[in-house]
């Protein structure tokens, strides 16, 4: 835990008793009870875990070793992220590096449910080959690796390898989705997003871990207004970035992987003025 200055105030973690810490940490979400969630990504990582924001164990979720593919209601299967929906206090969990669906739990009992992968399809865990931006969207995640909830309650779904956004209804069924940087291949474009902090949350940032830039989307109609950051490993600049936060103030935090290794805070400085005739914006933060 740090400070808006970037002092760390609180740290804790590791193996302990009662629990199973997971090999690779990944997913972290601090809910409205002030709850920390983790989700590991690691080959064995089939668990979520719950603690104080002191670090006291609370809960956990599933084994390790444990998974059953996309099917199984018990255990995980090295899923990516997850959120907490503060309306109805369930658990949603991008289930995607071993597993390619949404799973929803309670967030108190751990009872499952629903799930849903691609389009609300069932979940399938059939491999779908090399990834072809010319072939017609696959019918199923590749890996979901970021979910979030906007405030008028629809779910986005980052499906990275394929380069897309999906929303859905809470309920699972399919609203509509957005293809960002398509011909992106490797590790894919849509990493992450996180929502603006407004009381419209008009905008969504999307980190694209391949070609290192964030995006910014129209919320509503998910049409890319603009994007910042280059690859680099200077002030301001990004190398894979592979996390994204914001705050109440709307500043933007950015997690950075591999060389990298750190924490950046863009400050919010407003929308930038558009010229007739020009591109959008570049940036709206500094």
């Amino acid at each position: 835990e740090f400070d808006q200055s970037g002092t760390l105030v609180h740290s804790w973690g590791g193996p302990g008793p009662g629990y199973d810490w997971p090999q690779t940490e990944h997913g972290v979400f601090v809910d409205h009870k002030d709850i920390v969630w983790l989700a590991g990504s690691g080959a064995t990582d089939a668990q979520l875990l719950k603690f104080t924001r002191e670090g006291k164990f609370l809960q956990q979720f599933g084994k390790p070793g444990m998974s059953g593919g996309s099917a199984d209601t018990k255990n995980m299967g090295m899923p990516a992220n997850l959120t907490v929906d503060p309306v109805t206090n369930e658990v949603y969990v991008a289930d995607g590096y071993g597993n390619h669906r949404v799973i929803v739990l309670d967030g108190d009992s751990f009872a499952f449910k629903r799930m849903w992968g691609a389009y609300g399809n069932r979940p399938d865990d059939t491999d779908l080959g090399p990834y072809n931006p010319d072939a017609p969207p696959p019918q199923q995640f590749r890996l979901p690796h970021n979910i979030s909830i906007s405030r008028d309650g629809f779910v986005y779904v980052a499906d990275r390898p394929n380069n897309r956004i999906q929303v859905f209804k809470k309920d699972g069924t399919y609203v509509k989705e957005a293809f960002i940087a398509k011909r992106t291949f490797l590790n894919g474009a849509a990493s992450g997003f996180a929502l603006s902090a407004d009381p419209q949350q008009r905008f969504l940032y999307m980190i694209d871990g391949a070609n290192h830039h964030v995006w910014i989307l129209n919320r509503e109609t998910l049409q890319v207004l603009a994007r910042f950051g280059q690859q680099g490993l200077f002030g301001g600049s990004l190398n894979v970035p592979h996390a994204i936060a914001v705050d109440s103030r709307g500043n933007i935090y950015v997690g950075k992987n591999f060389n990298a290794r750190r924490l950046q805070r863009f400050l919010f400085k407003g929308l930038g003025a558009q010229k007739a005739g020009t591109n959008p914006p570049t940036t709206l933060v500094r």
